[in-house]
């Protein structure tokens, strides 16, 4: 049939179309993806021998959706929100010639099926979904800032009623199968090997080629009637917890709302006419842009290794050795066991390598509990996790990560009794959060070998892993690194070496300029507060708690013995060594900025205002979330300009997956770009000027400012 498509009539009549999009491993739908679609279609409709056809696809799973770099471009491309709503629009017809076309169209759903790949099937007749634990649907487009642009916002409810599909699109929510049979997405479900036999049985057993909404008389599950009392309330809670949940930083959940509120309101024709119209004006709007940029684009080429050096054979990690069996070795160790790789996990003593083991055991057992794995799987990763005091079961180890307390000496020492018993080709790598790469690699006696890999706590619920290369770093080192953090299915970004590498580094300017705000009088609860409500998921007082002021001061103390008087520290540290004196050391220790009561919530420890009173007069919120991003962007950006960054790519995703920069945003780079590199750098000569140097631009970015440059042209 096509490159994209392979159709066979078998001898009932039946048309099998399967979906298999060429040197793709999942099919995405593409610019000639559509073409081949349309003229499949017709040739279905247009072939009296043909009675009707079923959807599948040749690959493991169905359709993961649109591929948005090729996608979007022809549609951006237009310029005009009316020229790209006419597009969307004429791209409708052909699900809109399946559904009238007279022909039933059975979609059999073989396994995962996301965004327009899951609009395709809503567009058959009926739907078919292989019983698998392992497939998804959902149409989650809102996690990029957009709607469900192929007819998901008008039938999905017609399917299921307005507010479970407003449920499922406002928040992107994947469904197992079963869910969605439950909810009436899927009519059946079926073993993967019966799938196709039952879909054309349900044509044989004459199936109706008619959609509900295209008979007379047709009503929106659950009823749909703009001046019920029951609708009003049911829109009035579902814009309310819309707000509650984006503080109106993402205009996609809002257009969502919309476009099911009016397009349910008229015939399907005519409410796609209103997807189409919203779909176009989120594709306007920079928040899309920003977030299909950095959360799809850049993150898929991150995941598939962009930074991973040419010429190195592809390394396997079979055997990890984890030395520290904290909270972070124990992460580790456990995201490592779950994919298949065997740990051995060293402690100083027995019972705190086993306490390590014991941190998995904890993790499994909720998920065992929920189902959502056997007794058997997790006893088969549980067996990889092996604890140890003894130095030489690391002989055989493909690769070493130090994550012990974050002191020079106690990390050179295990160092050398690791080097003294692993291979010499065995990557050795180091996870500190502060500590210089280069000055670690000198206890090695193979600095070429030595590299950072910077883990964020929970490992197994953060995505990132931050790259770091010393001086002596080599190629060589990266790339079996970079193969391994593929092999856990964690996102890289690589960075070269300084103190606070890059994320410690930046997210550490929001919380220096939050205690600023303190002493300056601002009210702690609205920095929190203006905090959350730009986007951060933690205010930046809390997260001090969180991390804790005694890591922080430890941290200043050891920069004051490395460096000396070349040392510069944070313009606010005398409020962390305040709270540190007053025995105020975080949540770990009891209280910090905030206080912790047994059983209750916490709240801001009122002793805070005695040492820095609240003043009568507080700034306007919007003034204290710009100063926030502002001083991490600006950081950000020295950081590129000092080559501790090597793309504004790796910035970007560092700062929303490291330490949850506003996603709406885009990152630190993109939020300079939305803002104007003029108007940013104006601002940051206004705050120097009213705040401190801590504002001060460099040089460089004033001449970007003044040729009109931007970071994503």
């Amino acid at each position: 049939m096509s490159k994209n498509i392979k159709m066979n009539i078998d001898q009932d009549g039946i048309a099998v179309i399967e979906i298999d999009v060429q040197d793709r491993p999942m099919n995405v739908i593409t610019v000639d993806f559509a073409d081949d679609f349309k003229n499949c279609v017709e040739q279905v409709l247009n072939d009296e021998k043909v009675i009707g056809a079923v959807l599948t696809s040749a690959k493991n799973d169905f359709m993961a959706g649109a591929d948005l770099k090729t996608m979007l471009p022809s549609l951006i491309g237009l310029g005009d929100a009316s020229a790209m709503a006419e597009k969307v629009i004429e791209s409708h017809k052909v699900n809109r010639a399946m559904e009238t076309g007279g022909k039933p169209f059975v979609a059999a759903i073989n396994g995962t099926a996301l965004g327009g790949g899951l609009e395709i099937t809503l567009s058959c007749h009926h739907r078919i979904a292989a019983d698998r634990k392992d497939a998804v649907l959902g149409l989650p487009e809102v996690m990029v800032g957009l709607l469900p642009g192929g007819g998901g916002t008008q039938r999905l409810p017609r399917i299921i009623g307005i507010q479970p599909a407003l449920e499922l699109m406002t928040q992107g929510k994947h469904l197992k199968p079963q869910q969605a049979m439950a909810m009436g997405i899927v009519n059946e479900l079926a073993a993967p090997e019966e799938l196709l036999s039952k879909a054309k049985q349900w044509i044989l057993d004459g199936g109706k080629a008619v959609q509900p909404w295209d008979k007379k008389g047709f009503k929106v599950p659950g009823g749909f009637d703009p001046n019920s009392k029951g609708t009003i309330q049911m829109f009035s809670v579902v814009n309310a917890m819309v707000a509650k949940n984006t503080n109106h930083n993402y205009p996609a959940p809002i257009s969502i709302v919309s476009s099911v509120y009016e397009g349910c309101l008229l015939p399907i024709d005519k409410g796609l006419e209103i997807e189409a119209k919203y779909f176009a004006g989120l594709l306007m709007d920079p928040v899309s842009g920003n977030m299909i940029r950095s959360l799809f684009n850049n993150k898929q080429s991150a995941d598939k290794l962009r930074a991973r050096p040419d010429g190195v054979e592809k390394h396997t990690v079979k055997t990890l050795g984890m030395l520290g069996a904290g909270m972070m070795g124990a992460g580790i160790a456990l995201v490592s066991a779950k994919a298949g790789i065997k740990v051995y996990l060293l402690d100083s003593s027995l019972e705190s390598a086993e306490k390590g083991k014991a941190y998995s055991e904890k993790y499994f057992k909720k998920s065992v509990a929920k189902k959502k794995m056997t007794e058997e799987k997790r006893d088969a990763i549980l067996e990889n996790i092996i604890p140890t005091t003894d130095y030489n079961d690391l002989k055989d180890c493909d690769l070493i990560i130090e994550a012990v307390f974050e002191n020079r000496e106690i990390k050179a020492d295990v160092t050398q009794k690791t080097e003294a018993v692993i291979g010499e080709d065995i990557v050795f790598a180091s996870n500190t959060s502060t500590l210089p790469i280069s000055g670690l690699a000198e206890s090695s006696a193979r600095p070429h070998n030595f590299i950072g890999m910077h883990f964020f706590s929970p490992v197994e619920r953060m995505p990132l892993v931050e790259m770091i290369m010393g001086e002596q770093s080599s190629d060589q080192a990266l790339a079996k690194s970079l193969d391994y953090i593929a092999q856990i299915k964690k996102t890289p970004i690589v960075v070269n070496d300084s103190r606070g590498f890059y994320t410690s580094r930046v997210f550490s300017t929001s919380c220096n300029e939050a205690n600023e705000m303190i002493k300056e009088g601002v009210n702690p609860a609205l920095v929190e507060n203006a905090a959350r409500h730009a986007g951060y998921p933690v205010g930046p007082i809390a997260v001090q708690d969180e991390t804790t002021i005694d890591l922080s001061i430890k941290i200043h103390n050891q920069s004051i013995e490395d460096l000396g008087d070349k040392y510069k520290p944070m313009s606010s540290i005398d409020v962390m060594q305040k709270m540190y004196d007053l025995g105020r050391l975080g949540k770990r220790f009891g209280g910090g900025f905030y206080e912790y009561p047994e059983g209750g919530k916490k709240f801001l420890w009122p002793g805070l205002a005695d040492i820095y009173p609240v003043k009568e007069k507080q700034p306007d919120i919007q003034e204290i979330k710009d100063r926030l991003m502002t001083v991490q962007s600006l950081d950000a950006y020295r950081c590129l300009d000092e080559n501790v960054l090597t793309t504004p790519d790796d910035g970007d995703l560092g700062s929303i997956f490291a330490w949850g920069f506003p996603p709406w945003t885009g990152g630190v780079f993109s939020y300079i770009d939305m803002v104007g590199v003029e108007s940013f750098v104006d601002r940051c000569d206004e705050y120097c000027e009213r705040l401190g140097e801590r504002f001060e631009v460099p040089e460089s970015l004033r001449q970007m400012a003044e040729k009109k440059e931007k970071f994503y042209p």
